[in-house]
């Protein structure tokens, strides 16, 4: 599917948020762009630490000041500045135009409120309707992502459901007002593998049905080949790598996403162990010069140390921020060649 030649739903452009601590400025987000299209899926990946859930805080408005702020750049939704607007004019957005599906439901979810009772709250909010309207919209909604029983689920507490029945609530709660986009941060970390499956299901038939557009943040490039249309890879508060998801798996340009592809095991694995990154995200208190990545890059060279790359298109549709990424060709015959040998 052509994504190009629509207009975005979602511009970032430049965004930057720290946050300002006793033991210094927390640059989480430093810098990063991407949009999103209607319709579309953008994977945003990376380890833990490297800015995906700042990222998705800023667009929704919810980064806690102090000690957090938005420092610079753009979030333009529709053509309206989201960084521009009041806290009460990001109510009337925030749960209707835009939802975010939380990483953990159980503390996502109130334990002293109904299933019913949290789901019609932003169904009364936003579309102005009594309390028993927005009580069958909410069995209708519960019955629209797999509940069984809705009827008897909308009366029942979150710790009377499983993982995978409060994550399927908290799906529901979000799509409850149609919003254009959904972030779904890590929805499926603390899920078993069966019903890992079933979620990820579940949000691609639902975004067929709603046309919405979703932002997906996860660790898991099984997750990303599972749902993306395009990939954000994000590294040190910065986007390193940025194309659609069969470019990224085929052609990986970027020596960190190269190391996080590495790292999947493969069904014909013939080698004992996987091959791990070296080192780990560095602290954003204290960030190397240059390129974020060269304390773990094995193309690493005194430029990278002195100078930081700009996010460099090298095809159409396909960015990358490294000043070697040529030479990342030649490792990877190497590595083919040695496990040719072996």
């Amino acid at each position: 599917m052509n994504f190009l030649s629509k207009e975005p739903l979602v511009q970032v452009k430049g965004l930057k948020t720290h946050f300002f601590t006793e033991e210094g400025v927390v640059k989480a987000v430093d810098g990063v762009d991407f949009e999103i299209n209607p319709g579309e899926t953008l994977g945003v990946v990376g380890e833990s630490g490297c800015g995906k859930s700042v990222t998705s805080l800023s667009i929704m408005g919810l980064v806690e000041s102090p000690p957090g702020k938005i420092v610079e750049g753009e979030i333009n939704f529709q053509g309206t500045d989201l960084t521009k607007l009041s806290q009460k004019e990001m109510r009337k957005i925030r749960g209707n135009d835009i939802s975010m599906i939380f990483q953990e439901p159980m503390t996502s979810l109130n334990p002293v409120y109904t299933i019913g009772n949290q789901i019609s709250e932003a169904i009364m909010l936003h579309k102005k309707v009594n309390k028993e309207e927005a009580k069958r919209q909410s069995i209708e909604m519960l019955e629209k992502v797999g509940i069984p029983l809705p009827e008897q689920r909308v009366n029942e507490y979150p710790h009377q459901l499983s993982g995978g029945m409060r994550q399927r609530v908290m799906i529901a709660m979000s799509l409850s007002c149609d919003p254009q986009l959904l972030i779904a941060d890590e929805p499926t970390t603390a899920l078993d593998v069966t019903i890992q499956a079933q979620i990820l299901e579940l949000m691609n038939d639902l975004k067929e049905s709603y046309g919405m557009a979703i932002m997906m943040i996860t660790h898991d490039l099984g997750v990303i080949a599972e749902v993306s249309d395009r990939v954000a890879v994000m590294y040190a508060g910065k986007v390193v790598e940025y194309t659609d998801v069969e470019t990224l798996f085929k052609d990986p340009e970027h020596p960190y996403t190269w190391g996080l592809m590495n790292s999947i095991p493969k069904l014909d694995q013939t080698v004992e162990r996987l091959e791990a990154i070296p080192g780990s995200v560095p602290s954003p208190l204290n960030f190397p010069s240059g390129c974020k990545y060269n304390n773990r890059c094995p193309l690493a060279t005194d430029k990278c140390r002195e100078i930081e790359p700009e996010l460099e298109t090298i095809s159409e549709g396909h960015q990358v921020r490294c000043w070697h990424y040529k030479e990342l060709e030649r490792l990877k015959n190497e590595r083919a060649e040695t496990a040719k040998i072996k």
